[in-house]
């Protein structure tokens, strides 16, 4: 397939005048038979990868899709292209499912279902049947256990890929960091994948940092910032309680602010979108529960009240500003108190013991176990019973089952089992406290904020931008003497393998593929020979 005739169907068949160097690539990879994990950030046209690609290929596009508001949404884009979209979910009617079941073996059809109903049988079967030749898994960061959107049930579509039989499988993300690209490469068995990374700069969006002290010099700032700040705005804060307390703060001093997280019921949590998104309201303070599958272009500014978990999550929510390419506002209120409490609200929540006896049991049964029966036979909830089961699964003890049930695979001995386990589980909490660490330098440095962002993601980007508080007060010029090039494999005696990240000031920042993000001095990188490049 050459490169020819996928610019000029996204033309004739989606109206795309033109593709994105990222696009296209990952476009012809996937028809060419690689598999791909594409990061592209928001509005950056992920889901024409998949629309191309599956027009090219033979056998229906199956899309895994974790919201049904964004399957509608997919299907409406593609029903106005002239193109077949079919909807399976748990809303449909007996007759609806069989009649939608039916239309997903039309080869041409893009089939859009959730993760849970993939698991059913009846959908299982349908789509065996229908022999599927993509499989796309949409919003593919869900699988990453480092996110706190995290969701189990992106687990096992590796195996689910494998016994529908799909020949190439597609992995959509707007994260960005490598930490997490590992992670989804890994879960979605993903082979020999074809990594494309879209370009991450959002120039238009303008970065700062405020500090405070205290939590009354937080509420002091965040009303100051929402009077100064125009047009509708996120507030983002890290637990339901300081999300309604901003949104208490914010109403108080006058401004039209609601409230939405997770632990509001249904109801009080569509009021809140519809009333912001229609522009009732001006304001929405919330957790990271809101935001994916929001369509509001014309949001102006975002706030973070409190430190987010990682790069990755800031990027993503602060994001969700000015999507019309209009000039736009990222701010992050930062107290160096707070990098404690996004460490705890990202710490692993499954513990050794719990591992243990997951693997004592599926030793002992030997055949299939189902997932709910382990919980309940742990006495354990079924987030926790499905966490550990990743944890043996990461390290080959188990395998998941299509249907989500998991199989021990004798291929080591629980007490072998446990020991991989126990060392997986430190290096990723090693890894873990590195990316917290990344956001807190990301708070303090004195350089280009854009630079540390972009180069964070392996996007060699030196500044100054122009657009951020840094750059408008005097940013640090980068060193005269960059030794090694950012996204070059370095190795360290005492850290072993990894990949040069960002230069800022004086310090060269390599993330290590067992030991997370660390800091050298170029000075003495040099002087000491503390790095060498991979031969690998």
């Amino acid at each position: 397939m050459t490169a020819a005739p996928i610019p000029a169907l996204a033309r004739d068949r989606l109206g795309i005048a033109r593709l994105r160097p990222a696009q296209l690539r990952a476009v012809e990879a996937v028809v060419g038979g690689r598999d791909v994990l594409a990061v592209l950030p928001t509005g950056a046209g992920k889901s024409a990868i998949y629309e191309l690609a599956g027009l090219l290929r033979t056998g229906p596009t199956l899309v895994v899709s974790p919201l049904i508001a964004l399957e509608n949404d997919q299907r409406a884009h593609l029903d106005a292209a002239g193109l077949s979209a079919v909807v399976v979910n748990a809303r449909l009617s007996a007759r609806a499912r069989t009649a939608a079941l039916a239309a997903a073996r039309q080869q041409d059809a893009f089939v859009f279902v959730s993760p849970e109903e993939l698991a059913n049988d009846e959908v299982g079967a349908a789509l065996h049947a229908a022999r599927p030749g993509l499989f796309v898994v949409d919003e593919a960061h869900l699988v990453s256990q480092w996110g706190q959107d995290f969701r189990p049930d992106y687990l096992r579509l590796g195996a689910q890929a494998a016994a529908l039989g799909a020949p190439v499988r597609l992995a959509l993300t707007a994260t960005a960091a490598p930490p997490v690209r590992e992670e989804i490469v890994r879960r979605l068995g993903l082979r020999d994948a074809e990594v494309v990374i879209g370009d991450f700069d959002r120039p238009n969006i303008a970065l700062s940092v405020q500090q405070v002290r205290t939590t009354a010099d937080k509420d002091r700032v965040l009303e100051a910032s929402a009077a100064e700040l125009a047009g509708p705005g996120i507030v983002y804060a890290a637990t339901r309680a300081s999300a309604a307390s901003a949104r208490d703060l914010l109403a108080a001093a006058g401004q039209q602010a609601t409230l939405y997280h997770a632990g509001l019921p249904p109801a009080d949590r569509r009021r809140a979108m519809d009333a912001f998104l229609d522009g009732a309201v001006r304001i929405i303070a919330a957790t990271v529960a809101f935001g994916m599958g929001i369509d509001k272009p014309d949001v102006r500014w975002v706030v973070h009240a409190d430190v987010p978990s990682s790069l990755d999550a800031y990027y993503q929510e602060f994001g969700r500003a000015g999507r019309d390419g209009k000039a736009a506002h990222a701010r992050l209120l930062y107290r160096p108190a707070d990098v404690a409490m996004a460490r705890r609200l990202t710490a692993r929540p499954v513990s050794d013991a719990i591992v243990g006896a997951a693997a004592d049991r599926l030793a002992t049964t030997r055949g299939e176990s189902d997932l709910d029966g382990l919980a309940e036979a742990l006495r354990i909830g079924a987030r926790s019973a499905t966490l550990a089961v990743a944890r043996l699964v990461d390290v080959g003890a188990a395998r998941w089952s299509s249907d989500g049930r998991i199989r021990w695979s004798g291929d080591r001995s629980v007490a072998d089992a446990m020991t991989a386990a126990r060392r997986e589980s430190d290096r990723e909490q090693e890894v873990e406290r590195s990316r917290t660490e990344m956001m807190r330098r990301y708070a303090e440095t004195t350089a280009c904020r854009r630079s540390f962002l972009l180069t964070a993601f392996g996007q060699d980007y030196r500044g100054p931008c122009g657009n951020c508080d840094n750059d408008r007060s005097g940013a640090r010029p980068e060193p005269a003497s960059r030794p090694f090039a950012p996204g070059e494999r370095v190795v360290s005696e005492r850290w072993g393998e990894g990949t040069v990240q960002r230069y800022d000031g004086d310090q060269l920042t390599v993330l290590f593929d067992d030991h997370g993000y660390r800091d050298l001095l170029v000075p003495l990188v040099l002087e000491r020979g503390l790095l060498r490049a991979s031969e690998a």
